[in-house]
């Protein structure tokens, strides 16, 4: 070999060495450079095959990754019938590498992962979104926001579908509507707690004033809803029946004689009410509770028959009268009608009578639809009911005789009896 050959291939070595080395460095800084699947993250990857029990994708960086085990049975049957090789799907990475050197993903956690995301971008948004009620509990609704399941409470229901719950247990008031479409708002997102709040309400555009109008189209006389009390009032108690407010006026509230409706209600208080009058003109909603409960009066009244004796204790004294509660089981209370106080004319009660008095009565008629009894003073000696007060006390003597081991007839027998006259004889005469 030449010298020249030598320095010629000297040269060649020289220029191939550094050239090798910079490949070598880019080399190496290519694969620093190469954006490997970390745990925890959600890539976008391609469905390179489908197995009987696992699918392969293609995750880029020259890599694929598995979905099978426990990942692969989490997908539902007819999303599992979607997928296709060369669909892009979103999958998330479980681990970079199991023991088997695989790179594990999961189809169905990426899918939730991003239903999170999106949650909590619609919570800072405000754009809603529809979906399908797919259960209920004692509070509300559950509806579904693609994988994950929001909770929509009864407070924040529309007041439409307010107004349209009926019935006592969930199932009664929520199992119809199971099914049905729904448009939501996402109001709170809580990751940790897997805690998703939906408010129907919030998407809503209704008014207050349409739904009172829409309430009021579909109520009809004699309905039984179920209500809130919203306010207390003098005259009566106003409760909201699914965003309409109706009133209960304090003498339907209850049997018993209340002043104010607060001694037996208080606000926040959940009733049931019947529907007993509507006033479209006015929008007025006349509401009763206590026609909903067993009527004392009616078993009480049994009791009593017109022109039986009774004693009463004065409650109230009016213009046209006094009211006396009577002296029997029960709070029944009658009316002394003015004319009825004395045989002589009476300009007011309290010529008469004071509040607190107890004075001898006489039944004069029951009204059982209306619930009043019509009593009098001055008719309590009156000779029409003679012969009614003597069979009334023989019924007494009897029952109190017989308590004594004694019947009537013994105690009548017992009191002393006038001697018969003697009916004088006349002497015949002699012939």
């Amino acid at each position: 070999m030449t010298d020249i050959d030598d320095v010629s291939k000297q040269e060649n070595t020289e220029e191939n060495e550094p050239q090798t080395m910079e490949q070598m460095g880019d080399l190496l800084e290519s694969n620093l450079n190469i954006d490997f699947p970390k745990a925890g993250e959600i890539r976008d990857g391609i469905i390179a095959s489908i197995g009987e029990n696992q699918i392969l994708v293609s995750v880029g960086a020259k890599s694929e990754g598995i979905i099978s085990g426990k990942e692969y049975e989490a997908i539902p049957a007819d999303i599992l019938t979607t997928l296709t090789v060369g669909q892009a799907i979103p999958v998330y990475v479980v681990t970079p590498e199991d023991q088997s050197g695989n790179l594990v993903l999961s189809f169905i956690r990426a899918v939730e992962e991003q239903s999170w995301l999106d949650a909590e971008a619609m919570k800072s948004s405000g754009e809603s979104f529809e979906s399908e009620i797919v259960g209920y509990n004692k509070g509300g609704l559950l509806v579904p926001l693609s994988t994950i399941r929001g909770f929509v409470p009864a407070s924040q229901l529309s007041l439409t579908r307010r107004s349209e719950i009926s019935g006592e247990t969930p199932e009664e008031k929520y199992k119809a509507m199971i099914g049905e479409k729904v448009q939501c708002c996402v109001i709170e997102v809580d990751r940790e707690r897997h805690r998703l709040i939906l408010s129907e309400r919030a998407a809503s555009t209704e008014t207050r004033d349409m739904v009172r109008e829409k309430i009021l189209d579909n109520l009809k006389e004699g309905d039984v809803r179920s209500g809130r009390v919203t306010s207390l009032a003098d005259f009566g108690a106003f409760v909201n029946i699914g965003g309409a407010d109706g009133l209960v006026h304090v003498s339907e509230i209850s049997y018993d004689r209340i002043t104010h409706p607060s001694e037996a209600l208080k606000v926040g208080d959940e009733v049931k009410v019947k529907i007993i009058s509507i006033d479209k003109e006015r929008r007025r909603i006349g509401l009763s509770i206590r026609q909903l409960q067993n009527d004392p009066w009616s078993s009480q009244v049994t009791a009593l028959k017109v022109g039986q004796l009774v004693e009463g204790e004065i409650t109230r004294l009016t213009n046209f009268g006094a009211f006396a509660k009577l002296n029997i089981p029960g709070d029944m209370e009658g009316l002394i009608h003015i004319s009825e106080l004395s045989e002589k004319r009476v300009e007011h009660p309290k010529e008469v009578l004071k509040v607190g008095d107890r004075v001898a009565l006489r039944i004069l008629r029951i009204e059982e639809e209306n619930h009043r009894i019509g009593l009098s003073m001055r008719r309590v000696d009156s000779p029409q009911y003679a012969d009614q007060d003597w069979k009334s006390l023989a019924q007494d003597l009897d029952v109190a005789g017989s308590s004594a081991g004694e019947t009537l007839g013994d105690i009548v027998g017992d009191i002393p009896q006038a001697p018969a006259e003697e009916t004088p004889q006349t002497e015949e005469p002699e012939a």
